[in-house]
Parts: structure tokens; sequence; C-alpha cells
């Protein structure tokens, strides 16, 4: 009895988790509740609430929101079911996370000592601190997009960079966590040359607090596993299949769309490929000079002091197939109706 139980509500659940209805609901409303509802809900703690510890309480409450919204959407509506399969990756990437948040987290505490070591200086009258909190984060998230995505930029065509970025790149798919996959030197590098800048200019501890969450919020989505819908945004938003595109490991055919929120840049750079040469696989993430990408944090923080780039063994079994798979053309299928 216990078990046909059991097998009914595993039923239930699957039927559930597969229902047009909620299908819809996850293509149609992933992307507004999280770049619209946690961003929005976030905006409302910072300028409401008195006291710090509410607000990082908020905080973090709403990124472990947005961790659970992923997974499910990812179980519900994947961009390839392969992708929601154990990979043996999941404490690493977790340490990954814990360790992106603490380091961007020390950045925002950071932000006083700037205003004191730059008092009178560079963030004398620059930043228009005069600005509604709201047009404030719309420009730093402007200028952190341009520079963050002209570091990326160079990390793929540096070697010194390129070993550190390679961390992130080594995943073999995408899903929440992935976003926050950074070796934590890289992660220095870009907080110290893209957005220390801004605090240097006079950014509050406001604004970069929120403007932290937002970055977070879109690596989490720009790497999750869900075939939410874009619409006519698709081709200027730096997510989706024009993510999928950067981390294929076709060689150097992933060098493009470097940016994090908006392809603008990109086309400035010439960088901007809105399609992929072939249909991409579940299979094509990853480095193609390491098949063999170490799944422990320690080994794959040390990793860019044993990579050598353009020395290692390219494993042919993981270059893209000739013919489109069922996966493949299931995506093919869903950028069309878009």
């Amino acid at each position: 009895m216990l078990q046909a139980y059991e097998n009914i509500e595993s039923f239930k659940i699957e039927v559930f988790m597969t229902s047009g209805l909620l299908r819809n609901a996850v293509r149609f409303g992933y992307l507004p509740f999280m770049l619209i509802g946690l961003n929005g809900a976030a905006y409302y703690a910072v300028t409401t609430f008195q006291s710090h510890i509410a607000i990082a309480a908020t905080i973090v409450a709403l990124l472990i929101v947005a961790f659970s919204t992923a997974f499910f959407a990812e179980r519900v509506l994947p961009w390839y079911a392969e992708w929601n399969d154990p990979h043996g990756d999941d404490k690493t990437n977790l340490i990954h996370v814990l360790v992106y948040e603490i380091q961007s987290a020390n950045g925002v505490l950071a932000i006083p000592l700037l205003g004191w070591l730059f008092s009178g200086g560079l963030n004398a009258g620059i930043w228009p601190r005069d600005w509604p909190v709201l047009g404030q984060l719309a420009l730093a998230v402007v200028l952190a997009d341009f520079g963050l995505m002209y570091l990326h930029y160079l990390s793929h065509r540096f070697p010194m960079l390129w070993r550190l970025h390679a961390v992130h790149h080594g995943v073999d798919r995408l899903y929440g966590f992935n976003g926050l996959v950074r070796h934590p030197l890289h992660q220095a590098i870009d907080m110290i040359l893209a957005t220390g800048p801004l605090a240097i200019a006079g950014m509050p501890m406001q604004v970069a607090l929120l403007l932290g969450f937002v970055i977070s919020i879109q690596l989490i989505v720009q790497h999750s596993n869900v075939a939410y819908a874009l619409g006519p945004l698709r081709n200027h938003l730096a997510i989706g299949q024009i993510h999928h595109l950067h981390h294929v490991n076709w060689g150097t055919e992933g060098d493009c769309n470097f940016g994090l929120f908006f392809n603008i840049w990109d086309r400035m750079l010439g960088t901007f490929h809105p399609e992929p040469p072939r249909p991409i696989t579940a299979g094509d993430m990853g480095i193609d000079e390491i098949p063999q990408f170490p799944k422990g944090y320690l080994e794959q923080v040390t990793l860019p002091w044993r990579y050598k780039p353009g020395q290692g063994v390219q494993d042919l079994s993981r270059k893209p197939a000739q013919s489109p798979t069922a996966a493949a053309k299931a995506r093919a299928i869903h950028d069309a109706a878009e």
C-alpha cells in the first residue's frame, strides 16, 4: 500500500511539473519574477528598512528565493534535460557561490574606506548623488556592464586572465549555480577594475549593495537552465541561447557575446553573434582542451597555476555533432517560436 501511495504521489508530482499551464507560467513568468520582482523587492528593502541587519537578512533571503526559483523552473522547463542530471559539482559550486557573495559583501563594505581615501579628490562632485536611487542604480548597471564586458573580453584574449577565467568556463553544464562560479582572484579583478571606479567616483553604499544584488540575479538568470521566453528582447539581452553560444567548447567559436546585461557593447566591439553556426547540444559546454575538468573546489582554484592554454589535449568526442540531436531540434523550435 505504501509503495502504491508513493507511486501515486510521484505520478501526481510529475503531472504537475509537466502540465502545460505550469510550463507556460515558467516560460513567461520566470524572467519578470527574477529581474523585476526580486530586484524590486531588494530595492524596497534597501531604500525602506532602517536596520542594516534587516537589509542584510532580506538580501540573503531573496538570494535563496532566486536560487530556489531557478532550480524549480529548471525542472519544469529546462533548455536541456541533461543539465539537470547530477554532475558531481553541486557541493563545489555551492562553495563558489558562498565565496562569491562573501567577496561581494566585502566589496560593498569597502565603499566608505574608498570614499575616505579619495575624499576631496576623484569622488568630489562626480557621482550624481542627488539623483533618485533608482536612477543611480540604472547608471551603475550601465557603467558596470561596460566594464565587466570589456574585462570579460580581455579575459579571452590574454593567457594570464584566461587561466583564471577558465574556472568559470570549465563547467560542462549551465544551471543556477554556475553563474557565480568564479576564481576568487578573477572576481577581485572584476571588482577592482570594473566596479571599483564607481565607488571611487562616490557611488553610495546603498547603490553599491543594490548593484551587487542585481549582478547576482543576472548571473543566475544568464546561466539557469530555463527555456524562458524573450520575444523581441532576444537579441538585446545577454541571456538565453546568446550566452549558451559563449560557453560552447568549439575552440574559439565561443569568443563572442561577452555582455552581462546587454548586447550593445558586443555590437560596438564586433563580437555579437546572435546565432550559433550549428545547433548547440547539451554536451557542447566546457573547454575543449580540458575535457576532464576537475570537480573539487581546491583543484579548480589551483587550476590556473597548472593549466597552460594551448597545450591541453582536446577530446574529439566532445566536438559538435554534424547532425542536430533531438534536444537541439527542440531548442531550434523554441527559438523559432520566439
